[in-house]
């Protein structure tokens, strides 16, 4: 790490409508990278597909980060929302009191806990691009994570599919700054890696819960169908399938409207 700050900006806002929308603005502005803004509440938080993500006031942390990764080749912007999920990953087991290798990610895009061999989201993550490829590239990468959330107040609808690390700490109550700063930490250390062309392709690939399960693809035209996820590919951030002829292929996510392992989310 170099000794320069690494957050150019940082805000805490009680309620936004969504933090990706204020960091993609101050981008717009002409604010360096990284930027972090954080939540209490959003009003309007979105996942992938316009789903949307949805929490009590001061029950997870919400954060987006801002980048403008000129020195990140445009096929691997991908990385920035992988090394994302890793730093959170990491930061929560810390902070949760969990072993490591608790919390896993579910290509492309969630963090989940397994319990009795079923996969509980406890976090999700959206990334946003705009101008890669060209001489002013913005990624925005947004997280929610499920910190101090307590069983009892999850909505109805989502009790079976989803935790939180207060639920998977035993109770614990979770300290949402200390978990930010843990959370900054690795990322510092992480993007750092990354500007000198080193990518945690083993942590990545080795935290992969989709990998070795059978999944449900669903594609933006609605067609569904069933797959063995072989493995993940560290150069493209692709899913490997094999598909009902036996034959394998490689999956990106702007291909893909939801993948769901089979028997969880």
């Amino acid at each position: 790490m170099t000794g320069r700050s690494f957050l150019s900006r940082q805000e805490h806002f009680p309620l936004v409508e969504s933090t990706n929308d204020v960091v993609r603005g101050w981008l717009a502005d002409g604010t360096p990278e990284v930027c972090l803004a954080v939540a209490d509440e959003q009003s309007a938080g979105r996942g992938r597909e316009g789903r949307s993500w949805q929490a009590p006031s001061g029950a997870a942390l919400l954060a987006s980060l801002g980048f403008r990764p000129t020195w990140l080749p445009a096929e691997q912007a991908w990385r920035l929302a992988a090394i994302t999920s890793l730093a959170m990953a990491e930061a929560a087991e810390e902070v949760a009191e969990l072993k490591a290798g608790t919390i896993r990610l579910k290509w492309p895009n969630d963090l989940i806990v397994e319990r009795e061999g079923r996969p509980l989201k406890v976090a999700g993550v959206l990334g946003e691009t705009d101008g890669l490829g060209s001489a002013d590239p913005r990624v925005v990468v947004g997280i929610g994570i499920n910190a101090d959330w307590a069983a009892a107040d999850f909505p109805a609808e989502l009790r079976t599919s989803m935790t939180s690390l207060r639920e998977t700490g035993g109770g614990r109550p979770i300290d949402r700054t200390r978990l930010l700063a843990a959370f900054t930490h690795r990322l510092e250390t992480r993007v750092e890696a990354l500007r000198e062309g080193r990518f945690d392709a083993a942590g990545w690939a080795g935290r992969q819960a989709t990998t070795g399960r059978t999944v449900t693809i669903e594609t933006p035209g609605g067609r569904r169908e069933e797959a063995a996820a072989i493995e993940v590919d560290p150069a493209t951030g692709a899913l490997i399938v094999a598909g009902s002829d036996g034959s394998d292929r490689s999956i990106v996510s702007a291909e893909i409207v939801h993948v769901r392992l089979v028997g969880g989310v």
